[in-house]
This record gives C-alpha cells, structure tokens and sequence, in this order.
C-alpha cells in the first residue's frame, strides 16, 4: 500500500538538493517506466537523461529559467518516438505507416504513461517530482538541443531529486468535478459553484486576486497564466514542429 499512500500525498517540488542520485536507483526507477502500459506492445517512446551540470544550465533557459532544473541532479525528457520503431519496420521488410497524427497521439500516449510510471517509482525511493509543461511550449528548441531526428518529438519533462523543501498538498477537485457513471452528466452553474468552491475560497487564491488586481480566480487563468494570444503562438510552433517531424500525414 506504500505506493497507494505515495499517490495520495503527492506533492509538487520545485526546490531541490543536489545530492546526487544512484545509478542503481535511476536504473530501476526507469525501469518503472519500462513496464508502463504501452499501444500494441510498441514503447514508442524514448527517455533523455540529463545529468550533466552544464548541459542542465543550458536547458534551465530552454524551460522559461525554472532553477530546479538546475538545482535537481537529474532531468529527464520523454519523446514520443517513432523513428526507432520505423527504422525496425524497414529492416524487416515491413513497411511503416506511421506518419500521421494519430500514431504522434499514440506515441505521445505511450511516452506519458511511462513518465507517469517513473515519477511514481521515484517518489517510492523519496525523490521528489515536478512535470515541466514548457517542453510542449519549447519542442523545437529542444529538438534542436538533443539533435533528435524526425519522428521523435518532445512531450514532457520530469525533474528528478531530492526535496530541499516540504510543501503542503496542493488543492484538488472533488469527485463530483471529475467522475462520472455510465454517462457524461454535464455541468450546471451551481454544480460549477459548488465544484470551485473551495479552490475559490483558498487563502492563496485571495492573495492571487489582490496581486494581480482581478476580480475571479478564472480570470488569473486566462488573462494572466494561459493566455489565448500563449495558447495559440504555441499550438503554431507544435504544429509546425509535428510537421518538420513527420506526424502530418493525414490524407
């Protein structure tokens, strides 16, 4: 049940030490991820391990300069990768079909169920996570940094170390926000009320709103964290990236 009870109190972290983490756990931790759920059997997708100190600094300007990129000993990067896939099917006289959109969704699938498996391991041997959402915003710039060929495309990111910090638990929806049975039931004004009550009720929430001078929580969200003038520069430069990468296909 530790795992269960490891899920329950995730916590996000974003200051790290730099003690360094052993191989023999980095190896089983990724190992984790291995045995993820994946389409078909396929694994298509990869892992970069980024260990380096400078490489890391470089990547720190590529994620927006979140330091704990820097500050934790390990970051690791998953693509969505087809490339080793189509290169096994043309050795073996079969040939791939894999240049389309949909085998990007499945790859990208694939390459966050293993992420998901890894940050799970990891916070089992006491290592702290944090999932980087700039590596979607950044995916050409970080093809460029880890020279990857067509096929493989960035998807998320996973820093990796030990807490220098112990937050408390992030807020959560309620159930009645998420699940639903049998059917989808869709959503009321008062059940969107009585579903972000709480969230809007947050001391923090109270001192977002006084620092940016606005008037509701949702506001925060779309005049100030994911903007639509944001959300649609980098659906562009993701667009642009899956076709420089060979995902669009789709006649």
């Amino acid at each position: 049940m530790q795992t269960l009870e490891n899920l329950l109190s995730h916590k996000t972290i974003r200051n790290y030490k730099s003690d360094p983490i052993d191989d023999a756990v980095l190896d089983k931790i990724l190992e984790a991820g291995f045995r993820a759920s994946t389409t078909g059997n396929m694994q298509v997708y990869s892992i970069i391990v980024s260990k380096d100190e400078e490489k890391r600094k470089e990547l720190c300007k590529l994620h927006f300069g979140q330091k704990m990129v820097e500050q934790a000993p390990v970051l690791l990067t998953f693509c969505a990768d087809f490339n080793r896939f189509n290169k096994w099917c043309e050795q073996r006289d079969a040939q791939p079909g894999y240049d389309n959109f949909l085998s990007f969704f499945t790859a990208a699938i694939d390459a966050l169920l293993a992420s998901q498996n890894v940050a799970v391991a990891a916070e089992d041997y006491g290592l702290g996570i944090c999932y980087l959402g700039t590596t979607t915003y950044q995916a050409d710039k970080l093809i460029e940094f880890f020279d990857l060929p067509k096929g493989v495309v960035p998807v998320t990111t996973l820093v990796v170390g030990y807490p220098a910090e112990n937050p408390g638990l992030t807020d959560r929806l309620p159930a009645k926000g998420i699940v639903h049975y049998e059917k989808y039931k869709d959503y009321s004004s008062r059940d969107i009320d009585e579903i972000y009550e709480e969230k809007e009720s947050l001391p923090l929430t109270a001192k977002l709103l006084e620092e940016n001078q606005l008037e509701t929580l949702a506001q925060i969200f779309t005049q100030k964290r994911y903007t639509q003038k944001d959300n649609v520069h980098f659906s562009n430069v993701l667009l642009k990236v899956l076709q420089d990468q060979g995902f669009m296909n789709n006649k």
